[in-house]
């Protein structure tokens, strides 16, 4: 999602029962990989979903697949004047920060700096976008915003240029938001979830290649050493079981065992 666009499939300026409704989510990044799992297990929760990504065709198949629960929104999520106009106008109570570029799979000298920082213009902006946004205008209390960071965080990603260091400041970006929203007394929630590398995901199957290669293994192989395989319908049920519950922690680690607890 680096590409500029503010165009929606479903008008923000309408009127509908998203706006009013005290079960209204919006997921960046909703047309594929772990953000199109949250918003299937959001729509099957009877949240009404505003699935945000730039792919026009691809949210319309989200649409035909989940029904008319899903309200696809064609746009950049690094836009600040849509954050601002998708949450004043539907006032949702869940945020799923999901978004993100797919990196350059190439050791460090082979990176410009360009394909280096494309997650921190995609991942990281967006997460700041809207995260600044909601402390500017706190949605209703007890709302939740989960962003998505990685965990590659924990452990590097050589071939992957800034990634890891881009869901870094992710995290961080969330460890921020909490403790401003607690010294404003707002009533709200930030969680990070960091989910392992998966090949139940554009980005997954494509650093599990580059990764296995540079292993000289197989990718069956390298999968397999990992242990337990993260589905993206496993993950999506355990975050919003998350998202959900008041006496969560803060931080998850996504693994094939469910979300771990950090710290």
């Amino acid at each position: 999602m680096s590409a500029s666009s503010s165009r929606t499939t479903a008008s923000t300026s309408t009127s509908t029962s998203a706006g009013a409704s005290a079960r209204t989510a919006v997921v960046t990044g909703a047309s594929r990989g772990l953000g199109r799992a949250v918003a299937a297990e959001l729509v099957a929760r009877d949240f009404q979903v505003l699935g945000l990504a730039r792919g026009e065709a691809d949210l319309l198949a989200v649409r035909a697949e989940l029904g008319e629960r899903f309200v696809p929104l064609v746009g950049d999520a690094t836009d600040e004047a849509l954050a601002e106009s998708v949450l004043r106008e539907h006032r949702p109570t869940l945020l799923v920060l999901g978004a993100g570029a797919h990196p350059l799979v190439a050791p460090v000298q082979e990176q410009s700096w360009e394909s280096f920082s494309e997650n921190w213009q995609t991942d990281t902006r967006h997460v700041f976008t809207w995260i600044t946004e909601v402390l500017r205008r706190p949605p209703a209390p007890g709302s939740v915003v989960v962003s998505l960071s990685s965990g590659a965080v924990l452990g590097g990603s050589p071939l992957s240029g800034g990634y890891a260091s881009a869901k870094a400041a992710v995290r961080y970006l969330s460890q921020y938001a909490a403790e401003e929203a607690q010294r404003a007394g707002l009533d709200l929630r930030f969680v990070t979830v960091l989910p392992q590398m998966t090949p139940g995901t554009g980005i997954g199957t494509i650093a599990i290649e580059g990764y296995a290669a540079r292993a000289g293994v197989d990718q069956a192989a390298f999968v397999a050493a990992r242990g337990p395989i993260l589905t993206p319908a496993q993950f999506a049920k355990a975050l919003v079981e998350v998202a959900l519950d008041p006496q969560a922690a803060a931080e998850y680690r996504g693994t094939g065992d469910g979300l771990l607890p950090l710290g």
